[in-house]
């Protein structure tokens, strides 16, 4: 890295050091060792069985689609999957945890190293990963809707979760957020997550820190729970601040966890952290090792989609695409499929790629819609794009075209351009006749083209677009305008 781009990314002369915690909720019917469903939105309390809540007698027993789940994700990030992996016992107290204990893995994970590979602007980064451990989730706290006391949910308890847990590479609040989303891409293309930040189903913890250069890593503080992109990047620039503030002020930082106030902007502390001697972890005497066969690990693999950096790569060989229109369009397996389609069926790759991530999202966008939901085929999107390849319409009356089939009326895109007389004027002789009315009427503007005023060019050109109603081909309306000015 050059000098001045390490010099950008301190802060007042400190270097941001952040470590991510992310907990995947797994896309599994059941939870992690029990039979209890763990759909979201039931009612407090009905999808919490004995088996979740300890209660005497009963034992847990390892769910195998959360296991599979998580020898997907090892693959996806290049990780080693642990032949043998140990569930251990993580004990604490806290009201929504009624087993005063929570089933985690520590000493041996199931995934083990990794990375996720991202880009921030045009520059490729790369977060190595520790792990990525299976554990069961814990109850809900609600406080709202009681007048001093609190209700516990137990829906959630035995939920099964990875918790993903990156090395300190992280430098920046955008990188953070840059990695964020890039494993939240990555979970839910691959199938085992459904991502949804909103029900708690993808959440964030970050260690933050800050340090001169050069320096031992600082005291971090733990913000948990973002469950957005936008708390995420307005909590780690507080958090930052703050922390240099009081260095700054002859205070030293104290490790604890951190919440995020969304209100006021601000990072306040929850309680002084942890270390994993306070959790007294033992390995659970209720399950046996967990043992992957590489046969099963096979099984898995061959099952994989095609991940979305190897597809965007194989964009940029077989369409000739960018590579920042390749990583725009593999933001989903919905969105990549509609784009091949498209440029497969129009042989437009790049006015496909250019229509998708302009008009049909900027559309999708503004309906609060996702590309699964597009009112218009990618099979008719190709058609409309042949027809400005081969300059039936222009690009202006495509977008008209375009609304009209977003309206819903028809997916006809030739009888919607004959319907509303859009085809572009293709015959020279009219258009001549046009340029010549239009230099006749405006002969000091083709005096001042010809004394080399370049500027009375483009206002002629407009003048017979206008002329000919937007129908003309600027194309041609260009050569033949030029021809006869210089003649």
């Amino acid at each position: 890295m050059s000098d001045k781009k390490q010099v950008s990314l301190l802060v007042q002369g400190y270097e941001v050091v952040i470590g991510f915690e992310t907990h995947a909720q797994l896309a599994t019917q059941s939870k992690i060792f029990s039979r209890a469903p763990t759909a979201f939105g039931a009612e407090p309390n009905t999808q919490a069985c004995a088996v979740d809540l300890a209660l005497p007698g009963t034992l847990p027993v390892m769910n195998r689609e959360a296991v599979a789940h998580a020898i997907r994700l090892g693959l996806a990030l290049g990780s080693h999957i642990a032949e043998q992996s140990v569930f251990a016992r993580k004990n604490y107290f806290y009201p929504d945890l009624p087993k005063g204990y929570q089933i985690s893995q520590f000493e041996i994970p199931v995934v083990q190293g990794g990375e996720v590979s991202f880009y921030l602007g045009d520059e490729k980064k790369t977060v190595r990963l520790v792990r990525a451990h299976l554990e069961e989730d814990a109850g809900k706290s609600l406080h709202e809707d009681f007048i001093g006391q609190s209700g516990i949910d137990l829906n959630r308890a035995g939920t099964p979760l990875l918790e993903i847990v990156t090395e300190p590479d992280i430098r920046s609040s955008a990188e953070a957020v840059a990695y964020a989303k890039e494993l939240h891409k990555i979970v839910t293309w691959i199938g085992i997550c459904d991502g949804n930040m909103q029900e708690g189903s993808f959440r964030c913890d970050a260690n933050v820190s800050v340090r001169k250069p050069g320096a031992p890593l600082g005291t971090r503080r733990e913000i948990k729970n973002l469950n957005s992109f936008k708390f995420m990047q307005q909590a780690i620039d507080y958090e930052v601040r703050w922390q240099i503030e009081q260095i700054e002020d002859g205070h030293a930082i104290q490790q604890a966890t951190v919440l995020f106030d969304p209100d006021t902007g601000e990072t306040r502390a929850m309680r002084t952290k942890e270390d994993a001697a306070d959790y007294r972890y033992f390995p659970d005497p209720d399950l046996p090792p967990l043992v992957i066969a590489r046969s099963w690990v096979d099984e898995v693999k061959a099952s994989m989609p095609e991940l979305p950096r190897q597809m965007a790569e194989r964009l940029v060989a077989a369409y000739g695409l960018p590579e920042y229109d390749a990583t725009t369009l593999t933001q989903s397996p919905a969105m990549a499929a509609y784009f091949e389609t498209a440029a497969k069926a129009s042989g437009q790759a790049k006015m496909a790629s250019n229509w998708i991530m302009g008009e049909v999202s900027r559309r999708l966008n503004h309906e609060e819609k996702d590309i699964a939901q597009v009112p218009v085929s990618a099979e008719t999107l190709a058609a409309l794009l042949k027809r400005i390849a081969d300059g039936t319409i222009s690009n202006n009356a495509a977008k008209q075209v375009m609304d009209a089939l977003w309206a819903g009326e028809g997916q006809d895109v030739d009888a919607i351009i004959e319907a509303k007389g859009l085809k572009q004027m293709n015959d020279s002789g009219a258009l001549e006749k046009i340029i010549d009315e239009v230099m006749a009427a405006n002969a000091p503007m083709v005096e001042q083209y010809r004394a080399g005023k370049d500027k009375a060019f483009n206002a002629l050109v407009g003048l017979v677009m206008k002329a000919s109603k937007g129908k003309a081909n600027p194309q041609q309306a260009n050569e033949l305008l030029k021809q006869k000015l210089q003649g």
